[in-house]
């Protein structure tokens, strides 16, 4: 008989304390299945490192530290690498939070935000490229729209994992990495429910990544002002490729400063009636140099909690209006 796959596990120490309530809810509303599953307490997902598919799973601890990593059939020397990719992915490590809260705080609509959530956090990523390509497909579509269609990218194009197939909570098999972008870039993606211009996009999109073009390295707070213009840079000189894409994965990539500020939810944020425009927003988010990311995520939050109670019944989740049109976060 084979041997049993090993499970390391891992403390995740937090910041004191941590909002694992609204990680959790933005993990869930966008899990992708087959690659992705959220429960109350954990989260589950496939992880590649050199070559090599994990399990990986963040879940309440039981020996006093507030979450816990494990990590099902990992090599031991890529316990490291997974373990920061985890903390990145959580964004336990934000630099100087207290200092941010206190330029946010400042302004009249965010103060009672961060007075409702002080421990929230901009959403990290496991995946940049995977979060890019996510952004490409969720332009002008719902959350949950954008869901549907990058899970058919995953089952068709995703590297099968044989250490972790199978493993499943209440049913929910964890089947497929996330596809390579050498995959991608010449990948059949047509009858996906993707326009000829998305999947133009998304090729080239994983062309420039593939050939280091595009690097989707994680930043290291706002001290690195040039990697962030930098990123956006390289991102936006892709054919499809505007600001809001390349804000979005550089503020989930830890670009401190980011801002997709043409955002729908963003500017519905500030005035649900009557959204500013992106290029107000903008003007008005200079005040909130260098810490723009947390002032989304914060709006982000506020937009889903005001709109949550709304939901008429029997509209489907994710579900959201044509009007005003404009980018989402996806």
């Amino acid at each position: 008989m084979p041997d049993r796959p090993t499970t390391i596990v891992v403390p995740l120490p937090t910041p004191d304390p941590f909002d694992w309530p609204a990680v959790r809810a933005y993990l869930a509303s966008r899990a992708i299945p087959g690659l992705e599953h959220v429960e109350e307490a954990r989260y589950r997902r496939g992880v590649v490192v050199r070559g090599h598919a994990t399990l990986v799973e963040v879940r309440a601890a039981v020996d006093g530290t507030p979450l816990e990593l494990a990590l099902h059939d990992a090599p031991p020397e890529n316990v490291g690498a997974l373990t920061t990719l985890a903390r990145r992915a959580l964004s336990l490590d934000a630099p100087d939070h207290a200092t941010a809260a206190l330029v946010l705080g400042a302004d009249r609509d965010l103060a009672p935000l961060l007075v409702a959530r002080p421990h929230l956090r901009a959403p990290g990523t496991w995946d940049a490229f995977e979060t890019g390509v996510r952004a490409i497909v969720g332009q002008q579509v719902s959350v949950a729209g954008a869901t549907t269609v990058t899970a058919r990218i995953v089952h068709r194009h995703g590297e099968p994992a044989p250490g972790i197939a199978g493993q499943a909570i209440a049913g929910h098999a964890i089947t497929h990495a996330f596809p390579r972008p050498e995959v991608l870039a010449h990948g059949d993606l047509t009858g996906l429910g993707l326009t000829n211009a998305r999947i133009a996009t998304i090729r080239g999109f994983a062309a420039a990544v593939a050939s280091g073009t595009i690097r989707l390295e994680h930043a290291g707070g706002p001290a690195h002002g040039g990697g962030l213009d930098e990123l956006v840079a390289s991102i936006t000189a892709q054919p499809g490729l505007g600001p809001w894409t390349a804000h979005y994965v550089a503020l989930r990539l830890g670009h401190a400063d980011a801002f997709p500020a043409s955002d729908l939810a963003l500017r519905r944020a500030l005035d649900p009636d009557d959204p500013p425009s992106a290029r107000a927003l903008e003007r008005r988010a200079e005040a909130w140099r260098p810490w723009r990311a947390l002032a989304a995520a914060h709006l982000w939050a506020s937009d889903a909690a005001r709109r949550t109670p709304r939901r008429p019944v029997g509209r489907p989740q994710g579900h959201e209006p044509t009007r005003p049109r404009g980018p989402r976060s996806v």
